[in-house]
């Protein structure tokens, strides 16, 4: 692949202006409430020993009470026989609660998961790094909540225990007494007392911790730099930060129950509906329509809400509508895209749901498509005369199709795209993929960073990222039929119906076993996902292998399908009638039913070894430039430029949409710089002048801010110039 053009200039741009904005913290994932809500607030004039035996009673009857938690990328299920089901990201196995027996309470936290079981012992799954999960030798606990890096366990005694990262105090609960609900945000810890005031520890920085003049608190939610609590009237009252809006909760009434997630606060009501406030960027907060609600958990960027006869919804991250595809009707081809699906008609339109941040989904106005497909922003579109057509994200010109001609079938990537003309050559446009040199071909896939063809003569080519997992590594391959292109890894079918796969395997770090398809075999096309493998059969069922903790694999019972596509988290498939099923998020969060203790748990145990540490042991998955660049996400330096963008990016509409904007765009840079260490002090040095000035802002007079402001921009804009200046004298890095 040719090398790429000014990476360390956009590098030094990006890093800036956007690295002041820095990954949102689930913290205040386990800001449920410990207890689902009617079991918490009937119990909350209890003491903490009296709660101890109730629970203990109502675990021995068989009649625990359901609730649920989230985290920032996982939601949490305790069913009515003190089992627990899981659901999302489990890079950390923070889902491996399928063993897990005589539980009463659950908490999430960022990256781990956390239950208390009937005799007052506590176990933990997810991230150990800073000791969140050393809760072995607990004892008498009643309750658990669970912060971004630390744990904190409430016992029956009223005094209350804290594991994990103290960076902020926020583990220094040691003199706590007559506590009787916890809660746990990013950095901070929240105590409420038996005679109603409240106790707080940890940072201080956005008055979060400013509780102490609270009165008549039943409970108590932490956020990532919020506290809320509920009184005994059913009022609520917030402090901390608010830039997004999350503590405008003074006009609430008849509340019962509160939840806190990153940048966002969400209210119970005692007729069953729910309110929410803050930041929206995931439509999170849009709960308007719900009811029947009896308990409410606020993860990073989703809110779940369990109801009243034991099924749960949820919305935001992973929950964007992209499994919404039972009303289809007369669909010919299926396309899934990172968070969104697409659906190509019989009469040539097109319909699409799911996440439309970037309008992958205004397709509606299409006509005379016969191709569809879905990259992880944007959808494309190949019309009858062999033009192109693509709405979605444009930051690196994939969507740039319009001169486009004789196409015969189009594939979309990360952040291109790809069109196989009539002469068996191809095109692309957006992040250097650089398949100009092909000939030959008669199909076309992508991945998340690579492209494969494949050629007239069963051979396939690759170009594209592959230096960890070998996902190009495609040169011996023969007698292919049909290939896939999935995050890090390729498929193809064989003419005889068998698989081969290239990418992850043997524990790497991405290896979920999406490669293991050696035993499959009467396979007549695949599709490859984020981190799963499809295969349909000859007799229309559908197998799946690699991660499914978003039940993205759940196809077993899939029957009549002539056509299987994989997203990032789901799996869709099209049936010989024209309907269209789908496997993920939504699908799986739907089975679900935690008074009916369904689904059945699953016991998979916790496998002995930490999933090895992408780019090394400083490395952070999909973490963001600055991360990156300083190996951790607790510099002191991330610190300083996280409370500019709290305190400036997102106190308005502008800001917000520069964050979200930052969130979807710099991951590829920031992995780049993980696998190549070397640009790391580069990235650094180039990080000061914002570190400094990010500085003086938080520390500064109005006029004075104004004018540091300026000189920010003056600099990004320099930089601007330069990079642009620079883009035709030759290449820099080597991508690949």
């Amino acid at each position: 692949m040719k090398n790429r053009k000014i990476l360390l200039p956009a590098l030094l741009s990006l890093a800036l202006v956007f690295s002041l904005i820095l990954p949102v913290s689930a913290a205040g994932a386990s800001a449920t409430v410990s207890l689902s809500d009617n079991h918490f607030i009937s119990h909350s004039t209890m003491d903490s020993s009296s709660l101890a035996s109730a629970m203990a009673l109502s675990t021995l009857a068989g009649n625990v009470t359901p609730m649920v938690a989230a985290g920032d990328g996982h939601v949490v299920g305790l069913k009515t026989d003190g089992t627990v089901v899981a659901l999302g990201s489990n890079y950390y196995y923070q889902c491996y609660v399928g063993c897990w027996t005589d539980i009463v309470q659950v908490a999430a936290g960022g990256r781990h998961t956390v239950g208390v079981s009937a005799n007052g012992t506590v176990v933990a799954v997810g991230d150990k790094e800073l000791g969140q999960c050393n809760v072995g030798s607990w004892a008498g606990i009643v309750q658990v909540a669970a912060g971004q890096w630390h744990t904190v366990g409430l016992k029956d005694d009223g005094t209350v225990a804290a594991v994990g990262d103290n960076d902020f105090g926020q583990c220094k609960v040691g003199g706590w007494t007559n506590i009787v609900q916890v809660a746990a945000g990013f950095s901070q810890t929240v105590g409420v007392k038996g005679d109603g005031s409240v106790v707080a520890v940890g940072a201080y920085d956005k008055g979060q911790c400013n509780v102490g003049r609270w009165t008549d608190i039943v409970q108590v939610a932490a956020g990532c730099g919020h506290t809320v609590g509920l009184k005994s009237d059913g009022r609520v009252v917030a402090v901390g930060y608010n830039g997004g809006g999350q503590c405008n909760v003074g006009g609430w009434t008849d509340i019962v129950q509160v939840a806190a997630g990153s940048y966002h606060t969400v209210g119970l009501k005692s007729d069953g509906t729910v309110v929410a406030v803050g930041l929206d960027v995931s439509e999170q907060c849009d709960v308007s329509g719900w009811a029947d609600i009896v308990q409410v958990a606020a993860g990073s960027h989703c809110t779940v809400g369990l109801k009243a006869d034991g099924t749960v919804v949820a919305v935001g991250s992973s929950f964007l509508g992209q499994c919404d595809v039972g009303s289809w009707t007369d669909i010919d081809q299926v396309a899934a895209g990172e968070y969104h699906t697409v659906g190509l008609k019989a009469d040539g339109t097109v319909v699409a749901v799911g996440d439309n941040w970037w309008g992958q989904c205004d397709v509606g106005g299409w006509t005379n498509i016969t191709q569809v497909a879905a990259g992880w922003y944007h959808t494309v579109g190949l019309r009858t005369d062999g033009t192109v057509v693509a709405m979605g994200e444009t930051s690196y010109g994939e969507c740039d199709v319009s001169g486009w001609r004789n196409i015969t079938q189009v594939a979309a990537g990360e952040t291109f795209t790809v069109g196989l003309k009539s002469d068996g050559t191809a095109v692309s446009t957006g992040y250097e993929c650089d398949v100009g040199s092909w000939t030959d071909i008669v199909q076309v896939a992508a991945g998340r960073g690579h492209a494969v063809g494949l050629r007239s003569d069963g051979t396939v080519v690759a170009v594209g990222y592959n230096d960890y997992e070998g996902q190009c590594n495609v040169a011996n391959w023969t007698n292919i039929t049909q290939v896939a292109g999935g995050w890090y890894h390729t498929v193809g079918v064989k003419k005889d119906g068998t698989v081969v796969a290239a990418g992850p395997s043997g524990g790497s770090r991405d290896d979920y076993g999406q490669c293991n398809v050696t035993d499959w075999g009467n396979i007549t096309q695949v599709a490859a996902g984020g981190y799963h493998t499809v295969g349909l059969k000859t007799n229309g069922t559908v197998v799946a292998v690699g991660d499914s903790f978003y039940g993205q694999c759940n196809v077993g019972n899939w029957t009549d399908i002539t056509q299987v596509a994989a997203g990032g988290i789901h799996t869709v498939g099209l049936k010989a009638d024209g309907t269209v099923v789908a496997a993920g998020p939504e699908a799986e969060l739907a089975r679900w039913n935690l008074v009916l203790a369904l689904p059945p748990s699953q016991c998979v145990e916790v496998p002995p070894f930490p999933r090895p540490r992408p780019g090394g042991e400083d490395g952070v998955k999909f973490c963001f430039i600055a991360t990156a660049a300083y190996g951790t996400p607790m510099a002191q330096e991330i610190q300083i430029l996280r409370e500019f963008r709290d305190e400036y990016l997102l106190t308005h509409p502008l800001g917000q949409a520069l964050v979200d904007l930052y969130y979807r765009v710099s991951p590829p840079m920031a992995e780049f710089i993980i696998k190549h260490p070397n640009l790391k002090p580069i990235v650094r040095a180039g990080l000061l002048p914002a570190v400094a000035m990010s500085a003086v802002v938080v520390n500064t007079t109005s006029a004075e801010k104004v004018a540091v402001i300026g000189l920010l921009a003056l600099v990004s804009a320099a930089l601007a110039i330069w990079a642009t200046r620079r883009r035709g004298r030759g290449p820099q890095y080597t991508w690949g």
